[in-house]
């Protein structure tokens, strides 16, 4: 029997109500919340207890950097797309904020690395 169900996951950031729309976009989810500390994005119906991933803001915010020993990820999300849509994709984060951090290597590896507005690492992955 399990101890417990994973809950929300929350990403560390300088303005929440700013990556959470990010993220709304990336995921066509909806934000909720106002307060300036906390913002979530609901990526199913059910509230809390369907997918959620949530922003803090943490004064002093400094992000990880990719690749990096010394400043490590800690956390990466991986999103999946359609291999046909990976560069319509690439082409939509970006223009959302994203940065490319490393390709697929010409279509090589099935993944491929972006940072999103404030650092954090995330793929998009052909599923």
């Amino acid at each position: 029997m399990a101890i417990a169900t994973l809950g929300v996951t929350v990403l560390d950031c300088p303005e929440p109500r700013k990556l959470a729309d990010f993220y709304a976009q990336v995921l066509g989810g909806t934000v909720e919340g106002d307060r300036e500390d906390w913002v979530e994005v609901h990526l199913s119906p059910g509230g809390r207890r369907g997918r959620v991933l949530a922003f803090q803001r943490v004064p002093g915010y400094v992000p990880p950097r990719w690749p990096s020993e010394e400043h490590s990820q800690q956390l990466h999300l991986d999103f999946d797309v359609e291999r046909e849509r990976m560069d319509a994709a690439e082409r939509e984060v970006l223009a959302l904020g994203a940065t490319l951090a490393q390709g697929d290597d010409g279509g090589k590896r099935d993944f491929r690395v972006y940072l999103d507005p404030v650092g954090h690492p995330f793929c998009l992955c052909v599923c």
